[in-house]
């Protein structure tokens, strides 16, 4: 079991980590907040999954731990990501909403992957039960790109990127509470 979890968590972490990056250029390039919130939220998972990795094999407790402290990380990526939306709401932005569906849409694809990956080590102890969250609100939170992509190219403004990130940011912030209430 340990070396399926091992494999599964291999492959999660090069996904993420990958999508991070990418995410995080175009984000900056197409100046959205909800593509930047989702690529620190790509972060988070590529560092929760490899805690996770370490965890794989040791005790329980040890497991929980991790799981906990992949949820402080979750915390501080959220904040991050909330306070990108608040200095382009203070300064403002033009979100390029082609780049925002589109690389949405990749990110949803990596995402699905991953979800489909650990669904089923799910219930593996807490690290994976983590692992899990993140790929299940990462799924929600591509969506959300994209939908935020969409309106912008309907609106013509700013504001449904800026409520999208907004959003996004909370959902990470829920999930690591979601973590940090985990108890084995």
């Amino acid at each position: 079991m340990d070396k399926k979890e091992a494999t599964i968590l291999k492959w999660l972490l090069a996904i993420n980590a990958t999508m991070f990056f990418v995410e995080l250029s175009v984000g900056w390039f197409a100046q959205s907040t909800a593509l930047m919130a989702d690529s620190l939220d790509m972060f988070a998972d590529a560092a929760v999954y490899g805690l996770a990795l370490y965890a794989v094999g040791h005790s329980t407790r040890m497991k929980l731990r991790v799981a906990h402290l992949s949820g402080w990380i979750q915390v501080v990526l959220a904040l991050g990501a909330l306070s990108e939306v608040f200095r382009r709401f203070v300064f403002g932005s033009e979100p390029v909403s082609t780049l925002m569906m589109s690389f949405g849409l990749v990110a949803l694809i990596a995402n699905i992957i991953c979800l489909i990956l650990i669904s089923r080590n799910k219930e593996g102890g807490a690290h994976m039960k983590a692992s899990w969250i993140f790929s299940a609100n990462d799924v929600i939170a591509n969506l959300g790109v994209i939908l935020a992509g969409f309106l912008v190219a309907l609106t013509n403004s700013p504001y449904p990127d800026l409520v999208i990130g907004l959003v996004i940011g909370s959902i990470v912030l829920n999930g690591a509470r979601r973590i940090l209430r985990l108890e084995s």
